[in-house]
């Protein structure tokens, strides 16, 4: 599958930091991981610090999959609204959630503190404006039933959005937990912190066959080797869904764009995070060479070819909205490309089992919360290979 176009600004600034080898021979391990980027290395990360014997493969160069054009926004807002998602599981559980995507924010801020990448993560508010009048009632229901919740929300006015922000929007919800992260770099540094700890990494393997034995699973790979695995953990993104039989998510392809650097003396107020009500949404963060990230424009298709087509037109069009919102910015495209991304039902991701695949694990965090999704799903996975009871993985088990 392919699910990035060219020349993602992440991999344009870092290169290939560090290489992998190819399987070139039979080898058993306790679980086998599926997927070298940010969503399986961070569960393979909690499976060895749980003390078990782990090996990741992945059929691309690590991290060159969705994790290289991430464009790597933490937030804990789920891309449904609490208000609606507590209409579809409870406000208890859709608090919940919310909490789940808050508190991975802080654990991924604790694994950098301990990785060479410390730099690339910072803490940020997140602004969630109205994109239009019609939106404000809905915008202070969510707004109150956060802050009944417990969360750190604030709700602007059009006034100081234009001030503080110079955004021209008609009220906004200013939340207090937010982050931000290079993805890509994060990954690499994670997986060499594996590698340390005793995992073994292979990248340009794809995987052939999967058997599963009364007890086991065994993977057949293209380099004509195998790998014998007590469990497998699938976390090879969007691409595992060819081996799902049900229909769970809807592919999207979305576009995105970094600019040349602007003045520090124009970026709005405390760096944060921005992103509004409108579906799809548009987003807008800071670099850290200040640049604005911007991204959205999302076209309901997997096709990548139409896709990769349409990067400078959408782009255009991102800069357009871009520049109606902040007409006191001004703008000029750097970097440009294009990805693929996943939505569900309810917002939120598929973490667990399924029948039909015996000794197997998915780590599937789909939508605009994928990073702290993966967080999540390495605690739950992680529990459920070592029998730890987990309360919250009823909330996203599949067959929900």
């Amino acid at each position: 599958m392919d699910l990035v176009s060219e020349h993602p600004y992440w991999l344009m600034r870092n290169g290939i930091p560090f290489s992998y080898p190819s399987l070139q021979e039979n080898i058993s391990t306790d679980i086998a991981v599926i997927g070298s980027g940010i969503s399986g290395t961070l569960v393979a990360h909690a499976l060895i610090q749980a003390g078990l014997d782990v090996v990741q493969i992945d059929r691309r160069h690590a991290a060159m999959g969705s994790t290289v054009a991430s464009t790597s926004l933490l937030q804990y807002e789920i891309d449904i609204p609490m208000h609606r998602l507590a209409e579809k599981i409870g406000e208890q559980n859709a608090a919940r959630s919310y909490q789940l995507c808050l508190e991975a924010i802080y654990q991924l801020q604790q694994i950098c503190a301990q990785l060479p990448c410390e730099e690339t993560f910072h803490l940020r508010k997140s602004l969630q404006h109205a994109s239009y009048k019609k939106d404000v009632a809905s915008l202070q229901r969510e707004y109150k039933m956060r802050a009944k919740n417990g969360f750190d929300v604030e709700w602007l006015e059009e006034p100081e959005l234009s001030k503080h922000y110079g955004l021209i929007a008609p009220a906004a919800i200013l939340s207090g937990d937010a982050g931000q992260i290079d993805a890509y770099l994060f990954t690499h540094h994670l997986l060499q912190d594996c590698l340390k700890k005793g995992a073994r990494v292979f990248d340009n393997t794809l995987v052939t066959n999967i058997t599963h034995h009364k007890k086991s699973v065994e993977l057949s790979t293209d380099t004509g080797h195998t790998i014998k695995a007590r469990k497998l953990v699938m976390a090879c993104g969007y691409e595992s869904l060819l081996y799902i039989p049900e229909r769970i998510a809807q592919l999207y392809s979305t576009y995105a764009l970094v600019t040349e650097p602007i003045p520090e003396d124009i970026i709005w107020r405390e760096r944060c995070l921005i992103w509004e009500t409108a579906t799809p949404y548009m987003y807008y963060r800071i670099t850290d060479d200040n640049r604005i990230l911007m991204g959205g424009k999302d076209d309901a298709f997997y096709n990548p070819d139409k896709r990769d087509a349409l990067v400078r037109k959408k782009a255009e069009q991102l800069e357009k909205t871009f520049r109606k919102r902040f007409p006191g910015i001004d703008i000029r495209t750097d970097f440009r490309w294009a990805g693929t991304f996943a939505t569900t039902e309810d917002g939120l991701p598929y973490i667990g089992q399924v029948t039909q695949m015996p000794h197997t694990y998915f780590a599937l965090g789909f939508g605009g919360n994928g990073i702290t999704y993966s967080v999540v799903a390495a605690d739950i996975i992680r529990d459920m290979i070592t029998g730890t009871k987990n309360n919250d993985a009823a909330l996203f088990r599949f067959y929900r």
